[in-house]
């Protein structure tokens, strides 16, 4: 086999084309020149030992790049797939067309456990400082009869006879080889003649177990932890599943949450606005939180507290808090009360007249056609 050849003019591929059209070429002159379909004919092998070589080089992104910036050499010694030597026709076949043909290649499989999933509601609180508990969850553990084989205590397992313990089998279809799952042993490799009374051969039984739960500061709504290995177990020794715990933050009486940034509501009287003042708002970590009012503060206007907020998850520093101010309006008055405003009023009106030609007159003027 030459291996000085072009790699891209053997799968007749421009040097720019993607991965897809890479790989149907490949499928193609596969095909064409497979050594099944074609009697065993030497041009026909040799012309499908260099598009598999090709192939195996310029479907891995890695050794593209290398291979167009230093070509052949790049993988002298043996390093790529230039120096590759492939002694089985059908086994490049199978690890294209595999996925069209039934099952991948490989041993014996080995099932995992699954995952399991589980909710927890947090206060806001919690969130923000952290939070260490324990949980109770029920799941499928390895049966401590059988130290979860699956067997019987005493005996042991025995290879599979049907597929020899390697946990698949073979079939030739044409010039097309098909690897399948055993059905005899599920890919597991092995039977059981003589099953564990307890978990009668599956290797597991339901348990309760307690666990620790780490929650760190800053966390949000949605936020996922991963417990490894605290999932399903897997059927006859095989490995467990994972445990995945997403936090809900329960809903807080003042506060919002964006992200690391906290929204808080503070209602403020008609003189505060008017004359200005001060707002006390105690944060999730209990400190209170001075808002200072300007005089002559509208309602609606947002008062943003810099470092007030939640902390970063995972990182440094805290967001802010915007404190959204609304004025309230008395809906009953003290007769001193409304002396006062009506004495307000009094003086509101000795003050000069608004100028119709700007601010809200104006507008109103130019929406409506002067």
């Amino acid at each position: 086999m030459t291996t000085q050849v072009d790699y891209y003019e053997v799968l007749g591929c421009a040097r720019d084309a993607d991965g897809a059209t890479i790989k149907s070429a490949y499928r193609k002159l596969a095909m064409k020149y497979h050594p099944d379909k074609n009697g065993g004919c030497k041009e026909h092998e040799a012309k499908f030992k260099a598009v598999s070589e090709a192939y195996e080089v310029l479907k891995d992104p890695q050794k593209r790049a290398a291979y167009d910036r230093y070509g052949h050499s790049a993988f002298q010694g043996g390093a790529g797939g230039g120096g590759q030597d492939f002694s089985g026709f059908s086994d490049i076949f199978e690890s294209v067309f595999g996925e069209f043909m039934g099952g991948q290649r490989g041993g014996r499989t080995q099932r995992r456990g699954a995952d399991l999933r589980y909710d927890m509601e947090i206060s806001l609180e919690q969130a923000f400082h952290g939070h260490q508990t324990e949980i109770t969850v029920d799941v499928s553990g390895a049966c401590d009869t059988c130290s979860g084989t699956g067997a019987k205590p005493g005996t042991a397992a025995r290879a599979c006879g049907t597929c020899g313990g390697i946990g698949k089998v073979r079939a030739q279809q044409g010039f097309f080889v098909v690897e399948r799952t055993c059905p005899t042993c599920m890919g597991a490799g092995e039977v059981i003649a003589d099953p564990c009374g307890t978990c009668r051969g599956d290797g597991r039984v339901d348990k309760t177990k307690t666990l620790s739960v780490t929650i760190p500061p800053g966390v949000d709504e949605g936020t996922r932890i991963r417990l490894n290995g605290e999932g399903e177990a897997g059927p006859r020794g095989a490995p467990p599943g994972d445990l995945y715990i997403f936090l809900h933050v329960a809903r807080h009486p003042i506060f919002s949450r964006e992200g690391t940034t906290l929204h808080a509501r503070a209602p403020i009287s008609f003189a505060t606005a008017a004359l200005g003042g001060e707002v006390v708002i105690e944060g999730p970590d209990g400190a209170e939180q001075v808002i200072r009012i300007a005089p002559g503060t509208p309602s609606g206007r947002e008062i943003r507290q810099r470092g007030a907020g939640m902390p970063v998850l995972q990182g440094r520093g805290r967001g802010d808090m915007v404190v959204h101010i609304e004025v309230q309006v008395p809906t009953r008055l003290t007769a001193r009360q409304r002396e006062l405003l009506e004495a307000l009023r009094e003086a509101d009106g000795e003050a000069p007249p608004i100028d119709e030609d700007s601010g809200f007159f104006s507008k109103m003027k130019a929406a409506f056609g002067g």
